[in-house]
């Protein structure tokens, strides 16, 4: 054979095992593309688009461990726990909890649609706690639906920035609720709120058989199909605000209000005050249940380092309770806070919490460490 020829053979086989190879080859398809989580920065820090959709969604929430000292602030009595014996044990109250919290936004044709819902896990004094559903409603611009807590709080404001903020109660707090909101640019706002009650609570009576004063437990539900009313006005502006608020037990027939005045003193310092007025004179019911007629709650907090916040509260009752908080809340690192707190609370000689907790007044302080996130 000739070169040529050789030439010519190897140039045939050379190309058959090419066309072979070629028979064989896997084409790998396109990878699709993949959306990432984006970030959503129109409602604040910590939304992210959920992927495939508008909506954004924020997850946080909170691990509390929260350890007590003393005498409870709320009746008087040594704070411990009873034990499987039925025997009450006078020593250290310690709580740990869990509360995850979910939140959503996106905007629609109608305003922002919103959603909030909020779980709690306790364990308490070495007990497992139930878990609760402490908020889980809707919000389409003013309108708010589901289970909230009441108007009568949440629209004046609530009370100081301490740990016992509510010893002189200014009444019950969640509820299934229908409320509206309108906002004004000029800092004028108001609400609406038809709310069914729901928490139950104790109260204090006199027993005419066993003449003396003692607890029970009420119901603050309505029982037709009237339902609780809330209704409020309110004023902002940089130098603080003014709100005012009235409730419509249907149940009891009865009504409550309060009025809040806020006034930020400086950058770090700010003052507020508050008065409560009742119908009536028992603290039963949704709303107005401070002991007797009227009461009065004030207080102040101070930042007075990037770490460190003091708050200070006091409060007075018609039947004759005054109480006083005072903490600081010291945040170690970002998102670690520890909070000691002070709590004392007396009462008159002839107060029904005194008569059963016995001739002494209520000294308690109380530790608590959070990490939020």
């Amino acid at each position: 054979m000739t070169i040529k020829g050789i030439f010519h053979s190897c140039a045939i086989i050379l190309a058959a095992t090419t066309c072979s190879y070629a028979a064989d080859t896997v084409i790998m398809p396109e990878p699709e593309a993949v959306e990432y989580v984006r970030v959503c920065d129109a409602y604040g820090a910590g939304y992210y688009y959920i992927p495939g959709t508008e909506t954004c969604l924020r997850i946080g929430g909170y691990v509390r461990y929260q350890i007590a000292i003393g005498d409870d602030p709320y009746t008087g009595e040594r704070l411990g726990f009873t034990d499987d014996d039925g025997e009450f044990r006078k020593t250290w109250d310690k709580l740990a909890r869990f509360t995850l919290r979910t939140y959503t936004a996106s905007e629609t044709e109608l305003g922002t649609l919103k959603t909030f819902t909020e779980n709690r896990f306790n364990f308490s004094n070495g007990v497992q706690a139930a878990h609760t559903l402490n908020f889980a409603y809707m919000q389409l611009g003013g309108l708010r639906i589901g289970l909230d807590e009441s108007a009568f709080h949440t629209f004046t404001g609530y009370l100081g920035d301490v740990i016992n903020d509510d010893v002189v109660s200014a009444g019950f707090y969640r509820t299934n609720l229908i409320s509206y909101t309108f906002a004004a640019s000029s800092g004028f706002s108001a609400i609406l709120s038809l709310e069914q009650g729901g928490d139950r609570g104790q109260s204090n009576y006199y027993n005419e058989a066993a003449r003396r004063w003692m607890w029970r437990d009420i119901d603050n539900r309505i029982n037709s199909y009237m339902p609780h009313i809330v209704a409020g006005l309110k004023f902002e502006q940089g130098w603080g605000g003014i709100a005012g608020s009235a409730a419509y037990d249907s149940n009891l027939r009865e009504w409550a209000a309060k009025v809040r005045l806020d006034i930020n003193m400086t950058d770090a310092l700010s003052v507020w005050v508050q008065g409560g007025y009742a119908s009536y004179e028992e603290n039963e019911g949704m709303y107005g249940s401070w002991g007797g007629r009227w009461a009065v709650w004030g207080g102040a907090k101070l930042k007075a380092t990037d770490s460190a916040t003091f708050n200070l509260q006091a409060a007075y009752e018609d039947w004759g309770k005054t109480a006083i908080a005072a903490n600081v809340a010291y945040e170690l690192v970002p998102g670690f806070t520890i909070t000691p707190e002070f709590n004392y609370t007396t009462w008159k000689k002839d107060h029904p919490a005194r008569i059963i907790s016995g001739e002494k007044d209520a000294v308690a302080g109380v530790v608590r460490f959070q990490r939020s996130f």
